[in-house]
């Protein structure tokens, strides 16, 4: 009979195994948001070294006037995004789930926008939604509008461009985590409340929400850091510029700004990471005791 290894040993083993990825993650995650952390009391710059400020590149922040812009921008399109890509995809997993002719090539049109580029994908919604574009030219031949619809221009009608982008492009990828969890949906619940008359819809409340409740948590939480993250959507079909007055910017763009001016302003570019941080965790609180409350 072998021995047993010595206690040492058995405790020793998984820090072991599991230290490369903690080695990982310290140096490429844990030390660079302590750094910012640091640089966000500084007013380093990008080719000059920088001095200790205190809270001042905070109280810069507040009077930022882009900064009210860029909250509600990102805020609005956390709260349109997290409902639309929580439950469409799991209305379009249900659909592909049938077995039924030429599904698996449905499957991969659906799928298909998640693994284009992102700033591919959004030059094509570009020229797609330009006031000379395909939508606008269709709408006028059509005797739809008279004049160009400003997608691009207008401040919300481009939000809801962008908003529309990611949902698109979101749903086949939150789509294939919903068919793993409908997988473990054991179909005699759906028998069962069948012959108890419930009809598709009831037993989509009553039986296939409740089986994937922890995925739509999962996924709630990954649309939500997502959103607030927001930039590239904005960013090209804003036209690069920060556009509409200023006034279509997210928190991200912010920060690329202030980084990437002419300054190079790294020190108030790491407060705003900060603030976009202590903003990002909120949402995921009220999420995760959602969750728990539902459980």
């Amino acid at each position: 009979m072998p021995s047993r290894p010595p206690r040492t040993h058995r405790r020793s083993t998984p820090w072991l195994l599991i230290a490369p990825a903690l080695g990982w993650l310290a140096v490429f995650s844990l030390w660079p948001a302590l750094n910012t952390a640091v640089l966000s009391f500084t007013n380093v710059h990008t080719l000059s070294g920088g001095q200790f400020i205190g809270p001042h590149n905070y109280q810069l922040m507040w009077q930022d006037p882009q900064l009210r812009d860029a909250i509600v921008n990102t805020l609005v399109f956390m709260a349109v995004c997290v409902p639309l890509l929580t439950f469409l995809p799991l209305l379009l997993a249900l659909l592909v789930q049938r077995t039924l002719p030429f599904m698996g090539f449905f499957r991969t049109v659906f799928y298909f926008p998640v693994i284009a580029s992102a700033v591919v994908v959004a030059l094509i919604w570009q020229w797609l939604l330009d006031d000379r574009g395909l939508v606008n030219g269709l709408a006028r031949q059509a005797g739809l509008v008279h004049s160009a619809v400003p997608f691009l221009t207008d401040r919300w009608l481009l939000l809801a461009s962008a908003i529309a982008l990611t949902v698109w492009k979101g749903l086949g990828y939150y789509m294939v985590l919903y068919l793993s969890a409908l997988g473990n949906v054991r179909r005699e619940l759906h028998e069962a409340a069948a012959v108890d008359g419930a009809g598709a819809v009831r037993r989509f409340w009553a039986v296939t929400v409740p089986g994937v409740r922890g995925t739509m948590a999962l996924v709630s939480v990954l649309i939500a850091v997502s959103a607030m993250r927001v930039f590239t959507e904005l960013y090209v079909l804003g036209g690069r510029t920060g556009g509409v007055g200023g006034q279509d910017v997210s928190l991200v763009m912010l920060i690329q700004q202030a980084a990437a001016g002419s300054d190079g302003r790294l020190g108030y570019a790491s407060a705003l990471s900060v603030f976009l941080f202590v903003l990002t965790v909120g949402p995921l609180l009220l999420l995760a005791r959602w969750n728990r409350r539902t459980d």
